[in-house]
């Protein structure tokens, strides 16, 4: 199926804009609430995968927690809070900043990044908002006795690990690999195996890796987001939850039960994401007060609202 109409920009009672996308809504026993578009080829996630692939660094011997591990799934805003813990990780394993491989950039946070230009600082690979992904990368390479050098490589044991335990999470294997914004691998799975794995880290044992990295996540989401960001607040406010946005506007979570939600926005407008969260979220009867934020999205006139980015069709 194609992607649907799932959100509409409208100004002074005009409808501008529309967003093209598809959704998968999950009961906890994994049936289908609601699937609105194309829910079943394969899709590149991008850092939605982050918590699967930080489940799978536990696994192989990551031994990370709290904060540290939170941040080992993290797409973090590049605030000073971040930048000390990708250090910490670092320090903790050893290794200098100069092993991390991922790209160079500047902090993801917009306040962030003023500052950062307006010090003369330069484009790092610290302050680059997967460089605590890459850090415990580096970390579970050394404490599995893996080259760290070459860590990338999509068949290096850790990329291995990574695509076998997303596949397992997710019910369907990884039907591609590409390269990530940040250099590393990036694994193709569809929507709905996307809800699933969320789905089934949200119900993991406390002890096992997957339960492991949902607790860190859900005790401490501001290290896996930061303290500006929807996905923070999202974590916050339902209690139980994880959820992690993705670039090229993808969005994923799941309640302590297992329902879960993904979605994408065809487009990539990541205006249109956490409008559709808020709707699906709403699919599973979860109260205005706890998700409304998500839908305030304003469209402004002269600096006045004048309208709304909405979603439609659920």
């Amino acid at each position: 199926m194609p992607h649907v109409p799932l959100v509409e920009v409208v100004r002074s009672g005009f409808v501008e804009s529309v967003h093209h996308g598809s959704v998968v809504v999950l009961d906890a026993d994994g049936s289908a609430l609601l699937e609105l578009g194309d829910t079943t080829s394969p899709i590149f996630p991008r850092s939605s995968n982050k918590l699967a692939q930080a489940a799978a660094m536990v696994g192989c011997g990551l031994d990370l927690s709290g904060e540290l591990l939170a941040l080992s799934a993290a797409s973090h805003s590049g605030e000073p809070f971040h930048l000390r813990a990708v250090q910490r990780v670092l320090e903790l394993a050893g290794l200098p900043e100069s092993v991390l491989r991922n790209t160079p950039d500047l902090p993801f946070d917009r306040v962030e990044r003023r500052a950062w230009v307006r010090a003369g600082r330069e484009p790092s690979s610290v302050a680059q908002n997967c460089s605590g992904k890459h850090a415990g990368m580096v970390t579970t390479c050394v404490r599995a006795g893996w080259d760290v050098g070459t860590y990338l490589h999509v068949d290096h044991p850790l990329q291995q690990a990574m695509a076998s335990t997303l596949g397992e999470l997710a019910g369907e294997p990884v039907a591609a690999t590409g390269v990530d914004g940040c250099g590393a691998p990036v694994m193709a799975v569809s929507l709905t195996g996307l809800a699933r794995s969320f789905a089934a880290l949200a119900v993991a044992d406390a002890g096992s890796p997957g339960g492991r990295v949902a607790q860190a996540v859900r005790a401490h989401p501001e290290f896996v987001a930061g303290t500006r960001r929807d996905a923070t607040r999202l974590m916050r406010q339902v209690p139980g939850a994880i959820a992690k946005d993705g670039a090229e506007a993808v969005y994923a979570a799941a309640l302590p039960d297992g329902r879960a939600v993904a979605l994408k926005i065809a487009d990539g407008g990541d205006r249109a994401r956490p409008v559709v969260m808020g709707a699906a979220l709403r699919v599973l009867g979860l109260p205005q007060q706890q998700i409304g934020f998500l839908e305030e999205s304003p469209v402004l006139g002269h600096g006045a609202p004048v309208g709304a980015v909405r979603a439609i069709g659920f």
